[in-house]
């Protein structure tokens, strides 16, 4: 709802208009940017802290790099899926219930949400005890990898409290509509998980040198304190969303309606982390510089997603708020606007990839082998990049509507029976032997065929007719 400004009423601050813009009324195209800008922002800090953390994960040598790619790629990555997935359906049903103006829905569903945050922190906690050694053996890594890693397995996943509540509160607020507040916390943030990183990977006076450990500690102490200015946000009555203690009462009906749209984005995620670790395993069999190109690559790579990936939530949150409003036409009109922006940004950062590829190699690695595989790597990346443009938005605009399972269908579907089949044929010698390039051509066939099979049911219209309560 807009404020208003007459002569007895006091004009709202900038930072507020944009936490409370109405994004169901006026230009769609502010409205992408109004929720668009701070997440690209946030994004940008994000791919930072990675190519920061990446240098300084490479002053302690390949094996100590592969150790902490492979271990995030790998068993983080899977509980970041998961997170993500909560974080998806979290924001489906608040934008919901902010376009049909029910403000007690969306905090009754945001204190369920942070339960089951509770719930999942525990959960992982155990099982980085209980199973670092055999989740990260299970990788193919090598021994001297193996044995730096599955301490820093153990105590990430320990620590994973942080990541995991930031995912949902990102979540939670994107389907509010204010994201903002999200990129202040994260430019705050940053800084001081990065010097916790150094101080502690590299020692400082009386600290001494943790190396890998160093990292999970620094990555803790950061997400620690952003999530004490989480909480205070949502509890202060300081975002659109305003928590008090009764929200935080378990109510099973809203937890099983966040479970039952969450669970499959989750899946779906994992789609992508499944990829990740078969071929991971599979560039091992071809050596540890294979192993550690695609490392390399897989996090350069990532940078073009942060960066673009937010402008296709910023349209999910749109269809979602639009489709509460019952505007349908506007929905439609959101998801073309979404297209417009999204899609020339990732193709630039395509470009990026596919002529500077060795060069970047070259700023973490100075094995001429392990450039050569990953430059080439990231022509490939390049490629799927073109279909990412169209792709992201597509499945998440239909997540924002509350379709969830026609995505983690096809997302699931081409994993099991096109990219992974599809890349051990190409690369191995039983099939085609092409070595590490049969894995670079599955990936990009894979993104090929999941853009137009999101689009093509993207068309049908269906989405338009979900009720989410």
């Amino acid at each position: 709802m807009s404020e208003q400004t007459g002569s007895g009423a006091r004009p709202p601050s900038r930072a507020r208009s944009w936490t409370s813009h109405d994004h169901t009324q006026g230009r769609l195209l502010v409205s992408l940017l109004v929720l668009a800008l701070p997440l690209v922002v946030t994004s940008l800090a994000h791919a930072t802290f990675q190519m920061v953390d990446l240098a300084f994960l490479s002053r302690l040598g390949e094996q100590a790099t592969t150790a902490v790619v492979v271990t995030n790629q790998s068993i983080r990555q899977v509980f970041f899926m998961l997170a993500m997935g909560g974080s998806f359906g979290a924001q489906a049903l608040i934008a919901r219930a902010i376009g049909e103006g029910d403000q007690g829905l969306a905090e009754r569903v945001t204190g369920q949400v942070l339960l089951l945050g509770a719930g999942m922190s525990v959960a992982v906690a155990l099982i980085g005890l209980l199973f670092a050694g055999p989740l990260l053996g299970a990788m193919n890594v090598s021994p001297a990898v193996l044995e730096l890693g599955v301490p820093y397995a153990r105590l990430t996943l320990l620590l994973a409290f942080g990541f995991l509540f930031g995912m949902l509160f990102h979540g939670v607020l994107q389907g509010a509509g204010d994201t903002t507040t999200p990129m202040v916390i994260s430019i705050v943030q940053i800084p001081i998980t990065l010097t916790a990183e150094y101080v502690l990977m590299f020692g400082a006076g009386p600290i001494p040198a943790l190396g890998v450990l160093g990292v999970a500690a620094g990555l803790a102490i950061g997400q620690a304190f952003g999530l004490v200015l989480m909480f205070r946000v949502l509890f202060s009555g300081r975002s659109r969303i305003h928590l008090r203690p009764h929200h935080l009462r378990p109510d099973r009906e809203w937890l099983g309606r966040i479970l039952s749209l969450s669970w499959r984005p989750g899946l779906q995620m994992l789609g992508g982390f499944i990829v990740n670790v078969a071929f991971l395993g599979l560039m091992g069999s071809f050596g540890e510089k294979a192993q550690s190109a695609y490392s390399i690559g897989l996090r350069l790579g990532m940078v073009g997603p942060m960066i673009a990936f937010p402008l296709a939530g910023a349209a999910a949150t749109l269809v979602g708020q639009n489709l509460g409003a019952g505007n349908i036409p506007r929905a439609w009109r959101a998801i073309g606007v979404g297209l417009g922006v999204h899609a020339p940004l990732l193709w630039s950062i395509a470009l990026g990839l596919f002529f500077f590829g060795e060069p970047l190699m070259a700023l973490f690695t100075d094995d001429p082998e392990v450039v050569r595989l990953g430059a080439e790597f990231m022509t490939y990346q390049a490629g799927q990049f073109f279909f990412f443009g169209f792709s992201f938005v597509f499945f998440r605009t239909l997540q924002g509507a509350g379709d969830m399972t026609v995505p983690m269908a096809i997302s699931l579907g081409l994993t099991l029976l096109v990219t992974i089949p599809g890349g051990f044929y190409l690369a191995s010698d039983w099939g085609l032997a092409m070595g590490p390039r049969g894995v670079f051509v599955a990936s990009l066939v894979s993104a090929g065929l999941m853009t137009v099979m999101n689009g093509a049911y993207l068309a049908t219209g269906r989405w338009t007719t979900r009720r989410l309560h």
